[in-house]
């Protein structure tokens, strides 16, 4: 069994060694890659654009958090396809594949942002809506963990990278980057 202290050292260790890259794969330093993401929420709350947050499971639930605390704290028009009855009848007449990517077709608008979670990066529906996300003319941001060549990293306008193949600490390091975002967003003059 692994000591507390040294999980929470594993974390921290693991947190100062996010990697963020943007859309030709050269690494920003961290704080540079946090504001450029900030500043992102800051123009599509002055334009009234929205977010739209997808993720599978673990990344699902950080990403119904993301959802609520855009929404509710930093009063962002933002979505999180979560709804079952929908996502099951999407899931059952086209596929699971394409069930995140049929909803996002009906809501993607230009200048949104799309944030997408996988640990692994390599999750088939997640890679799928970063391109209708693109045909749609959106911003895209990634969070992945797992290898570092997994293709989700390489799709973003900025990707969030955590260099483990643990879901456990790739998920909380997704949520401190998450709650990152919302705390900078609660600093920002309201408008």
């Amino acid at each position: 069994m692994i000591p507390l202290t040294q999980y929470f050292k594993t974390l921290f260790d693991l947190a100062n060694n996010i990697e963020i890259t943007d859309h030709a794969g050269l690494l920003l330093p961290l704080d540079e890659g946090g504001s450029l993401v900030v500043d992102l929420l800051k123009e599509l709350k002055a334009s009234n654009k929205k977010v739209i947050v997808l993720g599978n499971g673990g990344s699902a639930a950080i990403a119904g958090h993301i959802h609520n605390d855009l929404c509710k704290a930093a009063e962002i028009r933002t979505l999180a396809f979560q709804d079952i009855p929908l996502l099951t009848a999407m899931s059952n007449d086209h596929g699971y594949q394409v069930a995140y990517d049929r909803c996002l077709s009906l809501w993607a608008e230009a200048g949104d942002l799309i944030i997408t979670i996988s640990s692994s990066g390599e999750s088939e529906n997640m890679l799928l809506t970063v391109q209708t996300a693109r045909k749609a003319g959106c911003k895209v941001v990634t969070l992945s963990g797992f290898a570092p060549s997994n293709r989700l990293r390489q799709s973003g306008d900025i990707n969030f990278y955590v260099p483990i193949s643990n879901y456990g600490c790739v998920e909380n390091l997704h949520g401190v980057l998450s709650h990152y975002l919302t705390d900078m967003m609660l600093d920002a003059p309201k408008g």
